[in-house]
Parts: C-alpha cells; structure tokens; sequence
C-alpha cells in the first residue's frame, strides 16, 4: 500500500491544469491521491517552511510509505521532505524549482527586490486567484536556506522536465541528477508547464511508481 500526495507550484492551487489532470488520473485507476492546498487561506505569508509542515502533517501516521509528486516550487518541497522524512519512498518532481530564488529574483531587478525588502509585501499574480496578491518578504528570507546540496538522501527520483522551460532551467535539474545516481532525468519538449506532454507524464509515473497493470488507462 502506497500513500500518495501531490504538491501544487508556486501561485497556483488544487484546481491548476495539473493538480486537476492528476487527480482524474488516478481516480480512473481507483488510487487515491491527496492534493493539499498550499495557499493554506494565506497566499501572503507563504513560506517553504510552512509548505513543509503543512504536508508532513497529511502524512499516514502508520507509516505507510509515501509518494510525493510534485510540480516546480511543489518539486522543491517534496524533495526537500524527501530529505526530511524517511516516510517519503519516492518522488515524482515535475520542472523542479532548483535554484528558484537564483532564477526569479534577477527577472524582478535589483531595485524591485530592494522595494520588497524594504516595504515587506510585493505584489505577485496569483494563477489560482485568478489576479494579484501581496506576498511578503520572509518568503524570499525562508527559501533561501532550501539549498540543493542538503538534498542527499537516496531517495529513488523521477525528474521530468521540459528543454524549452523558461522558468526553471533544465540545466538546474541535469545537475541535480548528474551528481545523484538515485535520480532519473525524462527530458521533455515542453515549457514550464508541461502543458503539452501530461500523457507522457502520466506514462512514466505510471512506469516509475509501478501503478497495477490491470488497471492502466
């Protein structure tokens, strides 16, 4: 028996393209699949940290063991958890944000980022909610002790990730994967939304995480 959760991305909600694709999936495989909100009713004062509580807590507490999938920041929480929990036997991480601050902050300018700092809350387009929410500064001060070389648990890994992605990188996650033999990269032909590729998705979840034949669809 398997325990499987999945982690929605940064400024997006259980009701992204996705989180909705993957939820159908699996309810036609009859396997259950939690999706938490990690917005948790308070986009503004989001944090890695919190995101971290908040899904151990949707943990079995019998140690089941767990699958996490997860999408861009989402892919940076399940990895972290990954490190975190020996609950977690593997993971799915879909365009993972691996050096997320390294690759947004330069896009919003130095100047912005000081404005942030200095006024605490920025003003963030929010995919879920449909328009912009202030999002406040410790945000950036939390993530930034999230650091890729902590994460050397041998955890077995499945990276998909698209060579056209305009957010994160691919570089970000073939030297993430270069350096951990435990992990393997599916490289795709897609941007960071992998939009275009979701049945290709499923098919390597549904290789890698050995869902019942009987029940492939």
């Amino acid at each position: 028996m398997h325990h499987f959760i999945y982690l929605h991305g940064f400024a997006s909600s259980p009701n992204s393209a996705k989180a909705r694709d993957m939820s159908d999936r699996f309810a036609r495989i009859n396997t259950k699949i939690k999706i938490p909100d990690l917005n948790a009713g308070d986009f503004s004062h989001l944090t890695i940290t919190r995101q971290l509580t908040q899904v151990l807590a949707e943990f079995p507490d019998d140690s089941i063991p767990v699958t996490l999938i997860g999408s861009s920041l989402g892919g940076l929480t399940a990895a972290h958890l990954g490190q975190k929990s020996l609950q977690v036997q593997r993971l799915v991480l879909l365009a993972p944000a691996f050096g997320f601050l390294s690759h947004w902050l330069p896009k919003l300018g130095d100047e912005k980022v000081r404005r942030w700092q200095q006024e605490k809350y920025l003003q963030v387009y929010h995919y879920g909610e449909g328009r912009e929410l202030p999002l406040n500064y410790d945000f950036v001060a939390d993530a930034a002790q999230y650091q890729e070389n902590l994460l050397q648990r041998p955890i077995p890994t499945l990276i998909l990730h698209g060579t056209e992605d305009e957010v994160i990188p691919i570089a970000a996650s073939r030297e993430f994967a270069q350096s951990r033999p435990w992990v393997e990269l599916v490289e795709l032909d897609s941007d960071h939304s992998l939009a275009n590729v979701m049945e290709e998705i499923w098919q390597e979840i549904y290789r890698f995480c050995q869902l019942p034949e009987s029940c492939k669809i």
